[in-house]
């Protein structure tokens, strides 16, 4: 199985977990951190208390039962941990059925798409998959990334979102501003950034940016180290 590789919108969207273990636990604070329109948590024990801070969340809801397929009404990804093998197989031909993204932690063979492992740094997110051929081996990658990708990724992404509206609100021509975008990535400011050498970013920018934009250079540098 190849997989197409995507980055999905949860914001407005219902999100249903089943199974709230130590890996449900996990798989709901990841989706509540990507800005999932609403979490609802079915699971046959009580919550753990340590969950407490998740569950008083306005967009979370726990019950404590059996999965039923109307649980399914009006998700728009769900993702199963249970230990039945039934109740997986059956949330998985259920989701099939409706068109619902489906996944089924540790068992690709039931899945419609599979969480790749991360790395993320502030707004950049780096996913490495292996097909479900070996999570062993995306682990190991996202170590090795983990340490090629350091914090100043994060602020030069920061720094990034911060130039592109001003860049664009200038009237230029598209091939104007991907020239000044391009010249800012492919500087020294990442280097700069990362030993903390904000006047030397800031001469960077002042080279790279057109002249109506340097009096914004303060601002741009506020809080970025």
């Amino acid at each position: 199985m190849r997989y197409y590789p995507i980055f999905v919108n949860l914001e407005n969207k219902g999100c249903l977990v089943v199974g709230a273990g130590e890996v449900g636990k996990r798989k709901i604070q990841s989706l509540i951190d990507s800005g999932a329109g609403t979490v609802t948590i079915i699971d046959t024990r009580p919550a753990d208390p340590e969950m407490a801070s998740v569950l008083s969340l306005d967009n979370v809801t726990f019950e404590c039962r059996e999965f039923r397929d109307t649980d399914l009404d009006g998700k728009f990804l769900v993702i199963a941990c249970t230990s039945s093998e039934e109740v997986n197989w059956r949330i998985s031909n259920l989701c099939a059925d409706r068109g619902v993204l489906c996944n089924i932690v540790d068992q690709p063979e039931k899945c419609s798409f599979i969480v790749p492992a991360t790395v993320k740094r502030g707004d950049l997110t780096v996913a490495i998959s292996t097909a479900g051929r070996s999570p062993a081996m995306a682990k190991r990658i996202r170590k090795e990334l983990q340490e090629s990708f350091g914090e100043e990724y994060a602020s030069l992404l920061t720094l990034m979102g911060r130039v592109r509206p001003l860049l664009l609100g200038l009237g230029m021509t598209t091939a104007e501003n991907t020239a000044v975008l391009r010249s800012l990535v492919n500087s020294d400011l990442l280097v700069r950034i990362r030993v903390a050498e904000l006047d030397a970013v800031a001469e960077i920018l002042k080279e790279s940016l057109p002249r109506q934009l340097h009096v914004n250079i303060p601002e741009l540098l506020d809080g970025l180290v």
